[in-house]
């Protein structure tokens, strides 16, 4: 009995050192030596740009604008900036001082300007191109221009309609009152259609289109 109990403690443990070799292979030494060793090498060529892929999904649609109304407010206030302008630089001409009589007042513009340029810039003013129709008046305007140091400036006289008839800035005829320089007026070159004050107070006939400084005249009870 202890004979048999011996050989089946012998078998089992030859079979349980089978078991172990055949689940665990042992390396060889050459396996356990070896090592690689990797080294990097050269940057290659660029590959060719693969195919354009579909195209995305389109958006959400804006918000509409309001143009036409963002439109207006801007023409609104770009008038307003010209107007503001405008205004600005009849108190600085008028600042610099103007003249009056008894029921109206002149104010001398610095800017050059041709003759219906000078008529509609006074007319925009609220006033005309000053007209000198009696001594009085025409002496105020003489002393305006020398005081200003200057020669001449466009007053408010012209025959554009017909030829040797003058008239004055508002279309009122002429009457007895004038202050022709002698020779004048000549029409030279047959163009000389406005009229010009020198500073000794002396009209000349010249053509309307030279640009020169002119006086407004205003009605005291319209300023």
């Amino acid at each position: 009995m202890k004979r048999d109990l011996a050989f089946l403690g012998t078998l089992i443990s030859l079979t349980f050192l089978s078991l172990l070799r055949s689940g665990y292979p042992q390396q060889t030494a050459e396996e356990t030596c070896s090592m690689q060793i990797l080294v990097p090498g050269l940057k290659g060529q660029k590959g060719d740009s693969g195919d354009i892929g579909p195209p995305g999904l389109n958006g959400e649609p804006g918000i509409p604008c309001e143009c036409s109304q963002l439109r207006k407010a801007i023409g609104e206030m770009d008038n307003q900036v010209t107007q503001l302008t405008t205004e600005l630089k009849f108190i600085k001409n008028a600042v610099a001082g103007v003249r009056e009589t008894d029921n109206k007042i002149y104010l001398l513009v610095k800017e050059e300007k041709r003759y219906v340029d000078a008529q509609l810039s006074c007319q925009g003013r609220g006033g005309m191109l000053s007209m000198p129709k009696d001594e009085t008046s025409n002496g105020l305007i003489a002393s305006y221009i020398t005081q200003a140091g200057l020669t001449r400036v466009f007053i408010g006289i012209n025959d554009l309609e017909k030829e040797g008839t003058f008239v004055y800035s508002d279309r009122s005829p002429m009457q007895t009152f004038s202050k022709w320089r002698n020779g004048e007026p000549n029409n030279a070159y047959d163009e000389e259609d406005c009229v010009e004050m020198v500073a000794s107070g002396g009209w000349n006939d010249v053509a309307c289109h030279i640009t020169m400084y002119f006086i407004c005249e205003f009605d005291k009870e319209n300023v």
